[in-house]
């Protein structure tokens, strides 16, 4: 992806499916990836795709990679795939749910 408009349309695309801040998706990771007596490093929580969200999170668009372009890609289609981003979302679907805030995205967030 070499066209500067096409990365500008996916960087808001990326930006407009990822609710979570870089802290709450952290976070989530931590908790997610928490065993009942153990914690993981903050650095290596979550899925690699989670992490690598979180990285891309605390990027400058200038500063993407190929590799981060391909997660954000990813994750902009999984997200408008899965997420019913103009439905309320239904709390009872946990996880649903779990699954889009290991991406970033929180359905239940306005």
């Amino acid at each position: 992806m070499s066209d500067a408009l096409e990365r500008d349309a996916l960087w808001d695309d990326f930006h407009r499916v990822v609710n979570m801040t870089s802290a709450e998706l952290a976070a989530w990771l931590r908790v997610s990836d928490a065993e009942e007596t153990t914690e993981p490093l903050p650095d290596q929580a979550g899925p690699g795709t989670g992490q690598h969200v979180l990285a891309i999170l605390q990027k400058r668009r200038t500063d993407l990679t190929e590799d981060d372009l391909r997660v954000m890609e990813e994750v902009v289609e999984t997200v408008t795939e899965e997420a019913d981003l103009e439905n309320e979302p239904r709390a009872e679907d946990t996880a649903r749910r779990h699954r889009l805030m290991t991406l970033g995205h929180d359905p239940l967030k306005d």
